[in-house]
Formats: structure tokens, C-alpha cells, sequence
């Protein structure tokens, strides 16, 4: 079937799985290692038979984007999130409960890259990570504006970048909270979080023969989980394809009247939802994911612009190509 003959129906995918391809996973996040989403994640995956081991940031790291920052000290106050390392404690560090859930106490990119290159190949019998799963953030990360600014995405594609496949994975739920809250039960949003994270891991895992890419190299898939468990009329969202235009948003600034500084509100601008690549007839992952859907989009590292975008630009400036100014005409 040609991509222009997809139907809503084929767009919206159910996943059910009845078997799994255990793989090797590195497993990261922006909200840090004792977020609840992370750690149920971590247990999911494992559940699924996956060989996991979990490095996340020390401490709360949203925001940062791709920025690699690499610790000088050792934990400082007031030490790990939600208290889960004390001050004066290494830079890096793992549980005392679990030998494949470390801390490294630096920008989710770092902590990625920091994993790949150090922890693995010195705790972890050097395996082959065949997937690096950053997530599930608390909060959503749509669109392009927020894949520039995400420490999920940001370890997801440093990873990419790496020749890793990654998927990063945000989650509507935004509560910033310890993985000793988690209640257990099935309808706790970190769980559910964790079970379709699962879910589409198992579904990219369908076939893997140990020895072939789960993605192609420089790609990699962001997800968008809505609003779900108690308190929302949602907790079975299906996974929906999608692209990252269409809907999404950007900041807006004005001053606020009463307290003179600057705000902001969200705004869909035209040049962030401009289609140059992908099929134009996907729906956009900001407005799937705000009702009862969760969206995958596929991703490119690669930020060139299309050929037939970028050939007339290229051919105006010719004239300055070799030279440090354009020279006068006569």
C-alpha cells in the first residue's frame, strides 16, 4: 500500500504481543534514576525478558536538551533526588539493591554517552546495546521546538548520533515523583507508562534476529503518551503513527501586567509546522497525543535541508563560495 492510500484506520495501531526478542537495553532519562516512570519502565522491560541496566542522571535534569555536562565534584546538596544519594556520595554510583541501576551525576546526554563508553564496557560485560530507551519523561515533549530543548530527546539523540537505535518517550503525566510512590497496581500512571513502553519496545523487538539494526542508522522514534490513569478518562490510549509538525507549538513572550515580567504562552507558528520531509498526511503528534492516543514519530539527526529546498539558496550564495565577501560589480 503506497503512503498515500493510508487510512485513519491503518494509522492507529493497537499493539498486541504474544512473543518478545530479548534484547540488551540501556535505559535513561531526564527526571533522573529514582523517577517512578523510569523504575517502572526498568521493571517492564524486564518483566518482557530484556537484559536492562538503568543510568540516569543524580538528579533532576529537564530541559537541558543535548547538552553534555560532565560532574567535577561529587554529589553536593542537597544530594540525589528525592534523597536517593547522599551528599559528599561519588559522582557515580549504583543501588545497593540492584547491580544494573546506576547514577551518574551529569546531563542526560552526558549520562548516555558516559554509559556507552564507561559503565557498560567496565560493569556490564561490554554487551552490545542493540537499544537506548530514554523515558518515559514527565511531561510531554511534542513537536520540534521541545526535541531541541528535551534531556529525554537529547539523550536519545546523542545516542543516535552514536549509531545507537533509540527511542525517547514522554508521558502527559507530568508529576515529578519518587519511585517509592509508585502504588503498585496496574492503573498507576508510571506503571501504565512502563507497559506500553514495554509494549512498543516489544513490537520495534518483533523478529530481531540478535545481529540486524532495530532502526535505521541516524533514526530514531518519539513517543507521546496522553493524560492517563486515575483521574482521566484514559488508560488504554493506542499507538498511533505520526510526524513531529502538524499542531505543535512554540513560545510566545509578552509581559505580564501585574508583575512586569516576561511570560509565555504557547503558539502554533508557521515555520515550525512546515512540512519539508516525512508524508504530509500524517497527523501531528501535539494533537494526537492530547486526546486518548499515544504517538510515534520517526526521526532524522540528519538537519540538511531536502535537496530542492536547499539547491536555490546554495545557488544564490555561489558567488561568495571561495571568497570572504562578494566583490564589486561592474
Amino acid at each position: 500500500m503506497s503512503a498515500v492510500k493510508l487510512s485513519w484506520m491503518a494509522l492507529t495501531v493497537a499493539v498486541l504481543v504474544t512473543s518478545v526478542s530479548a534484547l540488551n537495553i540501556l535505559l535513561t532519562n531526564d527526571d533522573s534514576w529514582a523517577s517512578a516512570n523510569v523504575r517502572a519502565t526498568y521493571s517492564a522491560l524486564k518483566s518482557d525478558g530484556h537484559d536492562v541496566i538503568l543510568v540516569g542522571p543524580a538528579v533532576q535534569q529537564s530541559g537541558k536538551g543535548g547538552t553534555v555536562v560532565f560532574p567535577t565534584v561529587n554529589i553536593t546538596a542537597p544530594g540525589g533526588e528525592f534523597g536517593s544519594i547522599p551528599v559528599g556520595a561519588p559522582f557515580f554510583g549504583k543501588a545497593v539493591d540492584d547491580p544494573n541501576i546506576f547514577y551518574f551525576n551529569g546531563t542526560p546526554a552526558a549520562t548516555a554517552l558516559f554509559a556507552l563508553d564507561v559503565v557498560i564496557p567496565q560493569f556490564w560485560d561490554n554487551k552490545t546495546i542493540n537499544l537506548v530507551v530514554s523515558g518515559p519523561n514527565e511531561g510531554q515533549n511534542n513537536g520540534p521546538f521541545l526535541y531541541t530543548l528535551s534531556g529525554t530527546i537529547g539523550a536519545a539523540y546523542a545516542s543516535i548520533e552514536r549509531g545507537v537505535p533509540a527511542i525517547a518517550l514522554s508521558a502527559g503525566n507530568s508529576t515529578h515523583r519518587s519511585f517509592t510512590t509508585n502504588t503498585g497496581q496496574a492503573d498507576d500512571p508510571a506503571n501504565i507508562a512502563g507497559r506500553l513502553s514495554a509494549n512498543l519496545v516489544a513490537a520495534l523487538a518483533s523478529g530481531f534476529d540478535g545481529v540486524s539494526r532495530l532502526l535505521p542508522l541516524g533514526v530514531g522514534l518519539g513517543v507521546n503518551f496522553p493524560i492517563f490513569g486515575p483521574g482521566s478518562n484514559c488508560s488504554a490510549p493506542p499507538f498511533t503513527l505520526t510526524r513531529m509538525t502538524g499542531g505543535a507549538t512554540i513560545d510566545k513572550v509578552s509581559i505580564n501586567a501585574t508583575t512586569g515580567f516576561p511570560q509565555f504562552a504557547d503558539f502554533i507558528a508557521p515555520g515550525l509546522n512546515t512540512v519539508h520531509s516525512g508524508s504530509p498526511i500524517l497527523p501531528g503528534e501535539t494533537p494526537i497525543s492530547a486526546g486518548c492516543q499515544t504517538s510515534v514519530s520517526v526521526f532524522s539527526v540528519d538537519y540538511d535541508a531536502p535537496t530542492e529546498l536547499a539547491e536555490p539558496v546554495q545557488l544564490h550564495l555561489m558567488p561568495l563560495f571561495g571568497k570572504t565577501q562578494l566583490t564589486a560589480q561592474t
